[in-house]
């Protein structure tokens, strides 16, 4: 008998998953380090970041939604770096394969790029 219902039913799912990522460059630039807190995106989140923007900016739009710290909207870093959005400021503090690999970070929380299933072998 399948007790998948069962189990399903017993279970708490968690929050969303999280992830503390040290940034390598920007850590040895600053003289410590340098802590990005990125969260897995929810399903709507994804289509609604798949519908509204446009391929070239994909990897930005996904750190952005995907950060959960440091906060990117803060008027002293926008100040700072002399820019007036935090989609700008990403692009000016991260080089673009950083920008690259947080985005694959995100996507692999968010249940992308990792094999989430399993066949079942029949005996």
């Amino acid at each position: 008998m399948d007790n998948t219902l069962e189990l399903l039913l017993k279970a708490e799912i968690p929050n969303a998953p999280e992830k503390e990522l040290k940034m390598k460059r920007l850590s040895k630039l600053c003289g410590g380090n340098v802590i990005f807190t990125i969260r897995a995106l929810t399903y709507s989140r994804v289509a609604e970041i798949k519908e509204s923007h446009n391929v070239e900016d994909m990897p930005v739009v996904i750190v952005l939604a995907g950060l959960k710290s440091p906060d990117l909207k803060s008027p002293e870093l926008l100040a700072k770096y002399s820019v007036p959005t935090p989609a700008e400021l990403l692009k000016k503090m991260l080089l673009p394969g950083e920008i690259e690999d947080l985005s694959r970070e995100v996507e692999k929380l968010s249940g992308y790029r990792v094999s989430t299933v399993e066949e079942i072998k029949k005996k």
